[in-house]
């Protein structure tokens, strides 16, 4: 009987499926997210890149534009020299799935920091709280999976 109960509760979890609001996400009303990043704690970098990858393989291809904005501490992250797993990972979601990375340069400045230092790929806006600001104006959704 266990075992019975135990199938179908997996089945009926397996079969699980996202149900999205209208208008439905898709090429021409794709959702769009951005997640804003200032720190540099590598367990909750981690699980920021984790929430981002759980959320993008719920929706369709070309139905998710997500931006990660990074800026104050978050700037560590994405240099050069922070922990080179965390580093693959990010540069997994710029290639696989197109996920713009933003970088503060008020903060580059602040600290002394140069573009070499950093990854390639990353779009710098000089404020990065106003880049999260202004996308939020755009209909952009704003908020951190952690």
């Amino acid at each position: 009987m266990k075992k019975v109960l135990l199938l179908f509760l997996f089945s009926l979890f397996a079969c699980a499926k996202m149900e999205f609001s209208n208008p439905k996400p898709g090429f021409d009303t794709p959702r769009k997210w951005v997640i804003p990043v200032k720190t540099d704690d590598l367990h909750v970098v981690n699980h920021i890149i984790g929430g981002v990858n759980n959320v993008l393989n719920e929706y369709p291809p070309e139905s998710l534009r997500v931006a990660m904005v990074f800026y104050s501490s978050g700037m560590r992250v994405i240099r050069k020299d922070y922990n080179a797993k965390t580093l693959t990972r990010l540069k997994s979601l710029m290639d696989g799935y197109e996920v713009e990375m933003v970088g503060c340069l008020n903060t580059m400045k602040t600290m002394g920091w140069k573009k070499r230092d950093y990854i390639d790929g990353i779009v710098y806006r000089q404020a990065g709280i106003a880049e999260i600001l202004e996308r939020d104006v755009a209909g952009w959704t704003v908020f951190a999976p952690y």
